[in-house]
């Protein structure tokens, strides 16, 4: 059973605090991390650019304010902004000239208002970090208006056999390290990206096309910050196709369809049933 909003998961508690930490150390968002562009790129070939624009909308585990203001900049007329770590100080401070179109609320998921009449949620990056995610997805149908459309990215199993081993050894030690430490083993193994970003414009290696038409459009601190955000949380999830749309039918979606994009992760569409 999932659990009420009053019923959260040690490990829920746990991601909050590492989230709010590492949000409250890394609370720019410039360039091509932050561009509609990007924001294009995650929705891939399942919804338009242009749907965001003069839309309501909601952005679940806001972070920095990173997503809300690629939406902002796509046309959202509405953003309401949600999260639950301390870092919605840093989400404050970086939508405070935008407050005529954003809402902050400090909460989780799960607590999004009913009955907002929203055209659009998205959580990208979120969904795969939270351990019994069922009373989200449920909160973003009731939040939603009929036809309303949900929007989740998450990490892919497939097409990443490999690279989990490899992380999960690493994050055994790295979700128990202090930050001082995590962050200096994040430089050196940003270092080991500048060599891979190399070889992969002469060599068919393992996520070639992210590494090429994503990663290297970041600068060298935010491909640090996509480091540290996956050996820093207490719990991640690497989603299959098939438990990424059980996951939003459960919710009570339909219509859901997948993108894998760029061949390691998964963007999910899916619609909140029209009435009747």
């Amino acid at each position: 059973m999932s659990p009420t909003p009053t019923e959260v998961p040690v490990a829920a508690d746990r991601t909050i605090r590492d989230f709010g930490d590492q949000w409250s150390r890394y609370s720019d968002n410039d360039g091509y991390y932050a561009s509609v562009e990007l924001l294009q790129d995650l929705f891939g070939p399942l919804l338009p650019i242009e749907e965001v624009a003069g839309a309501r909308t909601a952005d679940i585990g806001a972070g920095t304010g990173r997503n809300t203001l690629m939406l902002l900049n796509a046309g959202a007329a509405h953003v309401l902004a949600v999260e639950p770590s301390v870092g919605v100080e840093a989400l404050r401070k970086n939508l405070a000239e935008r407050s005529d179109r954003v809402e902050i609320l400090h909460a989780r998921g799960d607590e999004l208002p009913a009955g907002t009449d929203l055209d659009l949620v998205i959580s990208i990056g979120v969904i795969q970090f939270i351990e019994e995610p069922d009373a989200v997805l449920k909160a973003c149908l009731e939040a939603l208006k009929p036809g309303g459309k949900l929007l989740i990215w998450v990490y892919s199993r497939e097409g990443n056999e490999t690279y989990i081993f490899f992380a999960s050894l690493l994050r055994a030690i790295t979700k128990r390290l202090p930050h001082f430490a995590l962050a200096g083993l994040c430089s050196l193994l940003n270092l080991g990206l500048d060599l891979y970003i190399r070889l992969c414009r002469v060599l068919p290696l393992p996520m070639r096309s992210y590494v090429l038409e994503v990663a290297t459009n970041f600068s060298r601190d935010k491909r640090k910050l996509v480091i540290y955000d996956q050996l820093n949380p207490s719990y991640v999830k690497w989603y299959t196709e098939a438990e990424v749309k059980d996951l939003a039918r459960r919710g009570g979606f339909a219509n859901v369809r997948v993108h894998h994009r760029h061949g390691y992760s998964w963007t999910l569409l899916a619609e909140k049933p029209s009435s009747g």
